[in-house]
This record gives structure tokens, C-alpha cells and sequence, in this order.
């Protein structure tokens, strides 16, 4: 099978702030597939905001080297630019224009179309883009009001409706649907899909909900700058975290007779706790030949085990 294309590789990479006692970002090495779906996890003062910046230009690094789709992230930082969009945590939007001109100088900036002092005077084909963006968003009724008459839910979407209006090859979301309800957190995601599967733009995510990373090919986690655990997100949770079932019987004497007959290792006097190792949960229900009148299956989540990744860490 031939081997996918490393969109972003970044080796060894450091940043260490004026007069801090530790680096911000610690020899943190990692690379991203193209077309992947990449999820940069860890608290708050962990380091994630300081890498995205990094990698998106908008801060240098200390030493390490970083190529973005082909090109050095220090030599060549215009023609990494031309190929990422981003959806910083904090607005950096203009306040005194409207959703749309903020769209429209931000276009002419990445050479996609010529200003033009109008909406009206743009080509059809940026208006489509704007439109079909601002549907999704459910921003199509407000794109032509003035930015500071938006909330800050508004001001989200506007931003993401920015960032993709030139096609990146690499969108970099920074907390991307914090201040969305959950039906705009919804509609995002659903387009990020779309792009996806149809423009293959790679996702490179750091975020607070963690079952957006959930979906994720692969992903980091970081604490006090460092990485702390890596992998695909199935990987990490077996590693982690305790996988069982919870059964009960009207006749707990009898089952609680079976499991011990059967040698599995329960905990519990009813309902029974048993750990899912090497049998499937259909494997083991159907082993047990006691009449049950309840079945719970425990699959871990993302979210256990980044709290025990984090946790492990913040003790050592």
C-alpha cells in the first residue's frame, strides 16, 4: 500500500518564552496525512494555542523544523499562508464592516479575486461561495449587517465562513465551535465532512468538546508542552481504559454460580461487573446460559481517557 503524503511534519520542535522557567513547547515532534483528520488535545496551558500559532506563522518557534505542504514554515512562510485557513479562538474580525466586506478584503488579500469597492461588482462565483457558506452557517440573513451588531456566536461563524472561502489545503481549528448552539455545531461539522471527502482539506483541531475529536485519524495530547500520549483514538482507549459489561438475573445465586464455574473474573453481587478481554460481548452474553434481565455494555470514550492521560501526568 502506497504511503500517504505528510502534509505537516514537525520535529523537534520548541518554543520557550522570554524569562519562562520552562518551554512552552518541549521538543514536540508529530506529522499529519494529507487529507487526515488531526485532533491536538491537553488543558489549558498545555501548549496547544502556542503550536497552532507556530504552525500557522503567526509565531516563531525557538529551534525545531516545521514543513507545511511542502514548504518550511520559517523560509517559506508566504507560501504556507496561501495554504492554510484558521479559525483563531480569539475574533479577528473589523468591527466597523459588514460580514460580507470582511469576506471580501480577506479574498482579495489571498489574490482569490481583485477588490472590487462593491458586493454587487464581485463575480458570481464568489457570491455563490458566499452564499452556500452562509446557509450552512445559518448566517444568510445577517452576512450585510455590520460586524458589531453581531454576537459572539456570530462572530464564530462569520470567521469560519472566512477561513474557508479560498479551498485550504490545511484548516487549522482552534476551539472552532466555541460559542456555537449545538444546531451550528452541527451544521460545521457536517460541512468540514463535505470538504473532506471532497476537496481532501486536511483538519488539524485542538478543542474543549472532546467528542469532536472522536472522529479524529489521529491524535496528541499534550500537558506542560509536552506530548503525553499519542495514537488513533480506538489505540488510546484500549491502552486506557477498562472495557466490561453489567448483567443481572432474577436468580443472582445462579448466575453469580456460572460466573464462577466459568472462571470469569466479575466484580459486584448483582448486577456483575465483567471485563471484556479476549471473548466478544456477543461471545460472552452467549456463553452464559442463566436468564438475564439486564445487559449494559461499557465502551470507554475519548473523553475517560484523556481525563486518565491527564491525570497520570499531572501526578508525576
Amino acid at each position: 500500500m502506497k504511503e500517504k503524503e505528510k502534509i505537516i511534519r514537525v520535529e523537534n520542535l520548541v518554543k520557550k518564552y522570554r524569562k519562562a522557567d520552562k518551554n512552552a513547547v518541549d521538543d514536540v515532534s508529530f506529522y499529519v496525512e494529507k487529507g487526515g483528520f488531526f485532533s491536538l488535545l491537553g488543558p489549558n496551558g498545555a501548549g496547544k494555542t502556542t503550536m497552532v500559532s507556530i504552525l500557522t506563522t503567526t509565531l516563531s518557534k525557538t529551534s525545531g523544523k516545521v514543513t507545511i505542504a511542502g514548504h518550511d514554515l520559517e523560509m517559506e512562510a508566504d507560501k504556507v499562508r496561501k495554504r492554510i485557513g484558521v479559525i483563531f479562538q480569539n475574533p479577528s474580525l473589523d468591527m466597523n464592516l459588514t460580514a460580507e466586506e470582511n469576506i471580501r478584503i480577506h479574498v482579495n488579500l489571498y489574490g482569490l479575486y481583485a477588490y472590487r469597492p462593491l458586493y454587487s461588482f464581485m463575480p458570481s462565483a464568489y457570491k455563490k461561495k458566499i452564499h452556500d457558506l452562509a446557509e450552512i452557517l445559518d448566517l444568510k440573513d445577517d452576512i450585510f449587517k455590520p460586524v458589531k451588531t453581531f454576537s459572539g456566536g456570530m462572530k464564530r461563524k462569520l470567521e469560519i465562513i472566512r477561513s474557508l472561502t479560498h479551498n485550504p489545503q490545511i484548516l487549522f481549528l482552534d476551539e472552532p465551535t466555541t460559542g456555537l448552539d449545538p444546531l451550528g455545531r452541527k451544521n460545521l461539522w457536517e460541512y468540514l465532512k463535505h470538504v473532506r471527502q471532497t476537496e481532501k482539506t486536511t483538519i488539524f483541531l485542538t478543542t474543549h468538546y472532546l467528542e469532536e475529536a472522536e472522529e479524529s485519524d489521529y491524535l496528541c495530547v499534550v500537558n506542560h508542552g509536552k506530548i503525553v500520549s499519542q495514537g488513533a483514538p480506538r489505540d488510546i482507549k484500549k491502552d486506557l481504559i477498562e472495557r466490561y459489561i453489567e448483567i443481572d438475573a432474577k436468580d443472582r445465586s445462579a448466575l453469580k454460580k456460572e460466573l464462577y464455574t466459568k472462571k470469569l473474573l466479575f466484580t459486584g453481587e448483582g448486577p456483575f461487573k465483567i471485563r471484556i478481554e479476549k471473548q466478544t460481548v456477543y461471545e460472552l452474553i452467549q456463553s452464559i446460559k442463566t436468564p438475564l434481565t439486564d445487559i449494559d455494555v461499557h465502551s470507554p470514550t475519548l473523553e475517560e481517557a484523556y481525563l486518565e492521560i491527564i491525570g497520570k501526568t499531572n501526578d508525576n
